[in-house]
């Protein structure tokens, strides 16, 4: 029987009025929980959101990250913007940069739940979650250049990994948005689902990645994109050295037997 979301009792997570911080077992959902201003990121939720990620419960195996009311985040708060110094601006991005890097590379893969704007900065925080489940909704927009100023959560180097430098500089030049159809079709999003849909389909994810042998998991969230970034050789053999130390994991070799012994289903369409 699957569990229900129920309030997160873990004492650094309460208080967080800008966050609903809930649990289902090894599942931890975290909603931004500023509707009325389409979730866009202050730095009070900026500095929540880091503090969940700090103190994920000891528990938690997958995170599921969604927003509130009719959209998922619709960036930077642009009413703290106006008065900062330059110092002060790179202070504030590297603030960003230090909580995203809490999501990709923190101990548990992310699962982003989008739906209506995903923009700015938000589309930064669903760049730096390692699934993304799209509902109908979405919309994709990059304003940055006709506002006249830069992405600083990561999106540079994030975003075009997802959809090629060519695509966002054209959506940071001339404003343009891509649908929930152009997102899943360049490669925002890794699952397409009905409006009011996500949120179930990343739980349902969520608990079948929890499944997986954490090392694993692990492996495939820290190592892989890491991989990437080498040159071939070095790839190769930091691939070897991964895969060495994932096959003497205990869980693993458990999951191997049991694929053996026929007690694990086989891939099939």
């Amino acid at each position: 029987m699957e569990e229900e979301l129920r309030p997160c009792t873990a004492p650094a997570l309460a208080g967080l009025e800008l966050l609903r911080v809930e649990q289902a077992g090894p599942v931890l959902h975290v909603q931004l929980n500023r509707a009325a201003k389409r979730n866009s990121i202050s730095d009070a939720l900026l500095a929540q959101l880091h503090q969940v990620w700090l103190n994920l419960p000891r528990d938690v195996r997958v995170a599921v990250i969604s927003g509130a009311g009719a959209h998922f985040c619709a960036g930077l708060d642009l009413s703290e913007v106006t008065e900062r110094s330059v110092v002060e601006g790179m202070v504030h991005s590297r603030a960003w940069h230090a909580c995203f890097d809490a999501i990709q590379y923190g101990a548990v893969p992310v699962i982003a739940v989008l739906h209506g704007a995903v923009v700015g900065g938000g589309l930064e925080l669903a760049a730096s979650a390692h699934l993304r489940v799209a509902e109908d909704s979405s919309f994709y927009g990059l304003p940055e250049g006709t506002r006249g100023i830069f992405v600083g959560g990561g999106g540079s180097v994030r975003i075009p990994r997802l959809i090629g430098v060519a695509r966002m500089t054209d959506m940071m030049l001339t404003g343009r948005v891509f649908d929930a159809d152009a997102g899943q079709q360049f490669g925002i999003s890794n699952y397409r689902c009905a409006d009011g849909a996500g949120l179930a389909q990343a739980l349902a994810l969520a608990r079948k990645v929890a499944g997986n042998a954490p090392l694993s998991n692990y492996a495939i969230t820290q190592a892989l994109p890491r991989i990437a970034e080498l040159a071939p050789t070095e790839g190769l053999f930091m691939e070897s050295l991964i895969s060495s130390i994932a096959q003497g994991d205990g869980a693993a070799k458990e999951r191997v037997r049991a694929f053996l012994d026929k007690r694990a289903a086989k891939v099939s369409r």
